[in-house]
Order: structure tokens, then C-alpha cells, then sequence
């Protein structure tokens, strides 16, 4: 009887945790739906600056998991009239269902050094950046 009781217990525990797993699987493809070839539209703010920046848009081609967290966005940054291919490893920690973006002083060659936080929900983002001479909020529009 206990060989039987133990096996049920042990079947039940095995059942409860396919759900979190599947789950997981599906934020992840939903994230890679959401932000495969869109482009993140909107405004940043500077701290002790009144004000908005003019219209933003950071490109995102594709983005692929390459680790437990580390996802790499491939990007394209728009500079004097050319676009430049942008690779960007990213640590992605999950709120409940909510993706973050998350930057901890990344160098990016030519750019500068940056950390940023980032909430992606729905078609919307908002967040916190700084860099080495200041910081501010970020937001807008996930657009496709």
C-alpha cells in the first residue's frame, strides 16, 4: 500500500512540474514572437533635464536564446544615413509573465557603457537607463 501511495505521490509531482516547464517554453516563444523584426518606437527622458527626446527607434531582427537567461538581440542602429548590424547579448528576467531587459554596464564598441532596465508588456516598454555622464526613462511602442 505504501509502494502504491508513494508512486502516486511521485506521479503527481512528475505532473506538476511539465506545466512550469511548458510554461516557460511559451513566455520564451511569445517573447521571440513579440520582438522578432520589430522595432521598439518612442522617447527617452534625461535625469535633471526637462523633457522628452525626439522620436527613438532601436530595430530588433531577431532575437535568439543562447543561454539559461542571455538571449542575443540581433539589432540595427541608424547612423548617418547607414544601418550597422548591432549583435547585443541581453540578460532577460521574468516578472511573472513579463519579460525585463536587462543591462548591467555593457560596452558597446563606439557607443559608450550602458545599464538599463527594461519592462516589455503587450505592445508597450518602459524603463530606467544610464550611462557614464547620466541616465533617465525610456518608453513607447513595440511595433511591427
Amino acid at each position: 500500500m505504501r509502494f502504491v501511495l508513494a508512486a502516486a505521490i511521485l506521479a503527481m509531482t512528475g505532473c506538476a512540474r511539465k506545466p512550469a516547464n511548458n510554461a516557460s517554453a511559451n513566455l520564451e516563444h511569445d517573447f521571440e514572437q513579440m520582438m522578432n523584426g520589430a522595432t521598439l518606437v518612442g522617447h527617452s527622458t534625461t535625469t535633471h533635464r526637462d523633457g522628452l527626446s525626439g522620436e527613438e527607434r532601436y530595430a530588433i531582427d531577431k532575437v535568439t536564446k543562447i543561454g539559461a537567461e542571455t538571449w542575443l538581440f540581433q539589432t540595427r542602429m541608424h547612423f548617418e544615413g547607414h544601418d550597422f548590424p548591432l549583435p547585443i547579448p541581453v540578460t532577460i528576467k521574468w516578472a511573472g509573465d513579463t519579460p525585463v531587459i536587462t543591462l548591467t554596464d555593457l560596452s558597446i564598441p563606439g557607443l559608450g557603457t550602458y545599464t538599463a532596465r527594461v519592462v516589455l508588456y503587450r505592445d508597450q516598454y518602459a524603463g530606467t537607463w544610464s550611462a557614464k555622464h547620466g541616465g533617465g526613462q525610456i518608453f513607447g511602442s513595440i511595433v511591427h
